[in-house]
């Protein structure tokens, strides 16, 4: 621990892994027992806190200088195909620049079939380098568990910088009984002044009234993803159809002469918050344990593909 009690102002820069971040948001939304999202105003008051108990500082001597989110994201052709894509962006970037956070985005990249990110960590530690010259943060947060990473804060600790490094670790089982893993680089906890095992804190008991851990979430007692339906049985070969409405972890799609519920989970190779209303679909249809029918196995598809079946639908 560095002891500092020389009344001087201890800057701190934070730095997002975006898609990292979202990873964890969706986790403690959907799996986890809290049922709500990660709170950026929140984590970065946690984020002051602890620079000062660490740097043993005064917290009013702890400010927060520079925040920047990095992610990748559809292109306007993509996103003028979904009318509410750009909507539920801007809602997020109005909560990113609330809390004075700047954003960065590379346009996803198809391969094999699927939007990827590609050079977004490279250009993450590129900015990242070029900040730390000018402004000279004593302190930068960054929100990874990417062991790419690990240059980045061999780095930054050559310039003097301390790294606080914000990672959780997921162990537990899905809807459909599957294990989702996901683990820090221990190297890169090994190179980092302060690591922060943040899942740990989280759970730990005597955390449990701590309001510094309670603000790190999104405050808000009613919102619940709809529960998923228990083993339901697949009755027709894969349809196409459009998205009608989408809510909190659910949706419908449109499919006459009733709209078919499906859940989050069944969603593949694309991210629920990717989904928006409109977009074209391939599903299978199923019946519940109630006797209703659902749609399973929902995957994205060209707008061409589904025009023909709707077509027939009509």
């Amino acid at each position: 621990m560095t002891s500092n009690r020389d009344g001087k102002q201890t800057t701190i820069g934070i730095f997002y892994d975006g898609n990292y971040f979202l990873h964890v948001s969706n986790y403690y939304n959907y799996f986890h027992n809290r049922k709500t999202r990660i709170s950026l105003s929140g984590l970065h008051d946690f984020i002051r806190y602890k620079v000062a108990q660490l740097e043993s500082k005064d917290v009013s001597l702890c400010q927060i200088v520079d925040a920047h989110y990095f992610r990748g994201r559809q292109s306007a052709a993509e996103a003028s195909q979904k009318p509410n894509q750009l909507y539920y962006e801007r809602v997020f970037e109005d909560i990113l620049m609330s809390v004075g956070v700047t954003t960065h985005y590379l346009p996803l990249r198809r391969f094999s079939g699927t939007r990827q990110e590609k050079g977004i960590d490279v250009w993450l530690a590129l900015e990242t380098l070029e900040l730390n010259m000018y402004k000279h943060f004593n302190v930068i947060a960054l929100v990874a568990a990417d062991g790419d990473y690990v240059p980045l804060i061999r780095k930054l600790n050559s310039m003097g910088t301390r790294v606080m490094l914000l990672s959780w670790d997921f162990d537990f089982t899905d809807d459909d009984g599957g294990r989702m893993v996901t683990r820090t680089s221990q190297e890169l906890l090994e190179v980092a002044s302060y690591p922060l095992a943040m899942h740990e804190l989280i759970e730990n008991r005597l955390n449990k009234n701590d309001m510094l851990i309670n603000n790190l979430f999104v405050q808000n007692e009613n919102r619940k993803p709809a529960p998923r339906p228990v083993n339901p049985e697949i009755i027709a070969e894969p349809q196409l159809s459009t998205i009608l409405s989408v809510k909190n972890g659910f949706g419908f799609i449109k499919y006459p002469p009733n709209n078919l519920f499906f859940h989050y989970s069944e969603l593949i190779d694309v991210d629920f918050n990717d989904i928006r209303e409109g977009d074209n679909v391939e599903f299978s249809i199923a019946v519940n344990d109630k006797g209703e029918s659902i749609a399973r196995s929902i995957k994205l598809m060209s707008s061409a593909s589904v025009s023909n079946a709707e077509d027939g639908l009509s």
